[in-house]
């Protein structure tokens, strides 16, 4: 094998880019592995979009990434979740003790504990755009930030999941397409990813993961929490600004 085999290029990659800290991770994961970066923002009725796109908008110029911004309102109109439901309030995390508790195997997952800012069937959704836009710009892989503590919540986020939709893209793209679905992080927690995302230096002051607000940060739903207790597990400040902390 020449040099210039060694260090070619994977190729390119769609990335999710919901503006979080998980898919920001993902998609400096992405990079340190070679890709060359496509961002794909989805407006869908989200409370905290306008914070979520500066956040996205942010990383991709950070990263010298295409940015690509799809707005839809199917998933809004269609309801059954607090993240996009006007009448719906999001949630407050649950008290410390219990998300101390390991998470649930997604297999002893009943529909009682889907929690209201699931909203319904959204990966599929997303992905289809993502394998959508990598088909037309012949991008060999589509990132997305899912992880273990997800599971038990967002059935859509489950390792079954990605391998079942990946069997879907084999299926349902040109004969001559391979396009495969990367999930870095679907094995570890919010604390790995952000031990993983100070190795890489990822910039979290452009990231936004509050539910509720677009600037500060609530501080006190779920996502906050999460978010809190994995910057206080690697022994960091997180940098954003909270209302409640």
């Amino acid at each position: 094998m020449t040099d210039t085999d060694q260090t070619a290029s994977p190729g390119s990659a769609v990335v999710l880019a919901s503006g979080g800290m998980d898919s920001a991770t993902t998609a400096y994961e992405a990079r340190a592995q070679g890709y060359d970066l496509h961002f794909l923002h989805t407006s869908y009725g989200q409370h905290t979009e306008s914070k979520e796109y500066e956040c996205a908008r942010a990383q991709a110029n950070e990263l010298d990434a295409a940015f690509h911004h799809v707005e839809t309102d199917h998933l809004a109109s269609i309801g059954g979740s607090s993240l996009t439901d006007e009448s719906g309030a999001v949630p407050d995390a649950a008290d410390v003790d219990d998300a101390d508790e390991p998470v649930p195997d997604a297999a002893d997952t009943t529909p009682d504990e889907i929690p209201s800012t699931y909203v319904p069937f959204r990966n599929a959704n997303l992905l289809s755009m993502a394998v959508a836009y990598a088909e037309a710009n012949d991008c060999d892989a589509v990132f997305v930030g899912a992880h273990s503590e997800d599971h038990g919540g967002y059935p859509d986020c489950r390792p079954q999941f990605f391998e079942a939709f990946q069997r879907v893209v084999d299926t349902g793209t040109a004969d001559d397409t391979e396009i495969g679905i990367e999930a870095p992080f679907v094995d570890a927690s919010k604390t790995d990813i952000a031990a993983r995302g100070r190795e890489l230096e990822v910039p979290y002051d452009l990231t936004w993961s509050c539910y509720r607000d677009d600037e500060p940060a609530c501080g006190t739903c779920d996502s906050c929490a999460r978010r809190l207790e994995a910057f206080q597990d690697i022994g960091e400040r997180d940098p954003i600004a909270y209302r409640e902390r």
